[in-house]
C-alpha cells in the first residue's frame, strides 16, 4: 500500500481510492502504460507523465492481435454499467470490420 504522505498529494486527494492507488503503485513500478478509465485520475496520471490507455483501447490492441472479436466484447460490455463517449466507441468499430462467417 501506498505511504500516507503519498496519499496526501494534492492532485490525489480529489481522486476515488482505486485511482489514487492505481497511480502511486504506478509510480513505484514505474510502469510504462496505466490502464484507467476514469476522466479526471486519466488526467492526473498523464500530468505525471504516464502513457494512459483505457479499457476501449485495451479492446483495440487485443483486436488488432486477433485475440478477441470486438464486436462480440462491445456487446458484452453494453451489458455493463460502463461508460463510454458513443463517437470513440463508433470509430473504434469502424475500424474493426465485422469478422465474415466461413
Amino acid at each position: 500500500m501506498p505511504d500516507e504522505d503519498e496519499t496526501e498529494e494534492p492532485d490525489l486527494l480529489r481522486l476515488d481510492e482505486g485511482e489514487r492507488v492505481a497511480i502511486l503503485i504506478a509510480v513505484r513500478m514505474r510502469a510504462d502504460l496505466l490502464l484507467m478509465d476514469d476522466r479526471d485520475g486519466v488526467n492526473v496520471a498523464r500530468s505525471r507523465g504516464f502513457a494512459v490507455t483505457g479499457t476501449l483501447g485495451i479492446l483495440d490492441l487485443a483486436a488488432q492481435r486477433g485475440l478477441v472479436r470486438l464486436h462480440v466484447a462491445i456487446e458484452r460490455l453494453r451489458g455493463t454499467s460502463f461508460r463510454y463517449p458513443p463517437d470513440v466507441l463508433d470509430a473504434l468499430l469502424v475500424r474493426h470490420p465485422r469478422e465474415r462467417k466461413p
